[in-house]
């Protein structure tokens, strides 16, 4: 560039005199830790990972130590699995250099290049990632936030431990996969003593609703599983299983309107046609995919979707403002694939900025077939809210205590749609043991105990061939069971105190379900 000689004259570019490096402090890596990303959304930000490496099979798995070889009850660590193409060191190495990855392949859901490790270190001091290929040994690398801070220093990890790790979850991993485990996970080291299981069942139930909507598209698909697991770190027992299965925001039976969904077509400068596809929800839907996944305030608006992945699940994005009786208006759209100047997505995938440029596209849009508005849709929306709001023959099903560890993830999810739930109750638990009886009384004589007290359904263990006959038995197994004695008892578990009526009605559902379990064995046996 020649000399700069001073004008008066505006100057488009700027003169500059040579140019010198100015990497990075390595106390930076301490701003990467501090993104704000919540707990449910770092982990599916990992899962991003997993499903851009061809996964089929993600577990989640909290490590637990029980405290039964000294010590207390406690979280210890989490790990995250999968089944994908695995990764050899130099890939590694890029993978766990801070936006190491310059280009994503055509549909990926890696955005960033800083994912993996931003999601990390927001909540756990050391990262750990393990891989494998079809075609290299197990490596690893770990991050430790006091060593980055210092010199950007990340370690080795011995490759004799490396297989051994990949070699403990073999049911997982196979010939190829990727195992990231955090340790000194600051949220479990807030946990008091008492009350890890609350924390777990609290914790796994947000996870499950957020992978579950935000990850829908990939969960529905055939063969694309996430579970999410408690694991004993010391005898590897699983202590809690649950499938996440998909919440579609737009999985309502019936449309709330004749009519809908429509598809409407909005022009967007320097974007081009983008489709918008408009539903009305069913007024006062139960489904938890309506009502279960945050405010209808915050869940009313566009819910937008990169690679099939969803980025932002509601809002009106400065198109208008979020009111009560637009609750039944959600909008489904797929971003362009092609990088543009009109939506960004923020770094951890949790919701797009969008210019005025999407404004003026909306006030345009119609639907191509017959010329529908799309404004006349939010009108018919907020119409459909009113004129329930107006009819008062609703019948509302009584509050129940809802359900917990030891339901199938699929029975639960539909009690949760076809009953209103307690909030901030302690769930109902379920579990196989050995009946603790009375002296004199014959457990056998006993299906099932209520420990009011711990708000558990204690079930004899005896009899448990006779409903998993042929079948796997797992912590969530007996679902038909389990459904109607959750039914039945839940009047039990809110009272204080157990009437004699209520005692009674407890002697006669185990003296009659005992003759039923006895009956299927004999079937069984002949």
């Amino acid at each position: 560039m020649p000399p700069y000689q001073p004008s008066s004259d505006w100057q488009f570019d700027i003169p500059t005199n040579g140019s010198k490096r100015l990497p990075p402090a390595a106390r930076s890596f301490e701003s990467l830790a501090h993104q704000g990303y919540g707990f449910e959304a770092a982990i599916a930000d990992l899962i991003d990972n997993s499903i851009d490496a061809g996964a089929r099979n993600v577990v989640v798995s909290f490590l637990r130590d029980t405290g039964e070889r000294g010590g207390r009850d406690r979280l210890v660590g989490l790990l995250v699995i999968d089944d994908g193409q695995g990764m050899d060191d130099a890939a590694l190495d890029t993978a766990m250099t801070v936006g190491g990855r310059e280009e994503y392949a055509a549909g990926a859901l890696g955005h960033f290049g800083a994912g993996l490790k931003a999601a990390s270190l927001s909540h756990a001091d050391a990262l750990t990632v393990i891989s494998r290929t079809k075609r290299s040994p197990s490596t690893g690398r770990r991050w430790l936030t006091a060593s980055a801070r210092a010199d950007f220093s990340c370690d080795i990890v011995d490759p004799t431990y490396c297989q051994t790790l990949v070699d403990r979850y073999d049911g997982v991993i196979g010939w190829h996969g990727t195992i990231v485990r955090w340790d000194r996970v600051r949220p479990f080291e807030t946990i008091t003593t008492g009350q890890t299981d609350r924390y777990l069942n609290d914790a796994i139930e947000r996870l499950e609703t957020h992978l579950g909507l935000y990850l829908h598209r990939f969960l529905a698909r055939e063969g694309f599983h996430i579970d999410i697991v408690v694991e004993d770190v010391h005898t590897r027992e699983e202590l809690d299983h649950r499938g996440v299965e998909p919440i579609d925001p737009f999985g309502y039976r019936v449309p709330g309107r004749a009519g809908f969904p429509r598809t409407y077509v909005a022009p967007i400068e320097g974007v081009g046609d983008v489709k918008l596809s408009a539903h009305i929800w069913p007024p006062k839907s139960p489904l938890v995919a309506y009502r279960g996944i945050g405010p209808l305030a915050e869940r009313q608006g566009f819910y937008l979707y990169r690679n099939d992945r969803l980025v932002q699940a509601g809002g009106w994005n400065d198109t208008r403002s979020a009111e009560g009786h637009l609750a039944l208006a959600r909008i489904a759209v797929d971003l362009p694939a092609e990088p543009n100047d009109v939506f960004s997505l923020t770094v951890k995938k949790d919701g797009v900025q969008a210019t005025p440029a999407f404004a003026r596209g909306l006030e345009k849009a119609t639907d191509p077939a017959t010329s529908h508005a799309f404004a006349a849709y939010v009108q018919e929306a907020e119409t459909t809210y009113r004129e329930a709001a107006r009819r008062r023959t609703e019948v509302r099903r009584k509050d129940v205590i809802p359900p917990g560890k030891g339901v199938d993830p699929k029975l639960k999810r539909t009690l949760r749609d076809e009953l209103p739930q307690l909030e901030g109750e302690e769930p109902i638990t379920f579990g196989w043991a050995k009946l603790d009886v009375p002296n004199g009384a014959n457990s056998d004589d006993l299906l099932f105990t209520v420990d009011h007290k711990d708000r558990r359904i204690v079930l004899n263990k005896d009899y448990r061939h006779a409903f998993t006959v042929g079948r796997k038995v797992g912590s969530n197994d007996a679902p038909v069971l389990k459904s109607l004695l959750y039914l039945m008892l839940n009047e039990i578990f809110q009272k204080e105190r157990t009437s004699a009526n209520q005692t009674d009605k407890v002697a006669l559902w185990n003296s009659v379900l005992v003759a039923a379990a006895r009956a299927e064995l004999d079937r069984a046996d002949a």
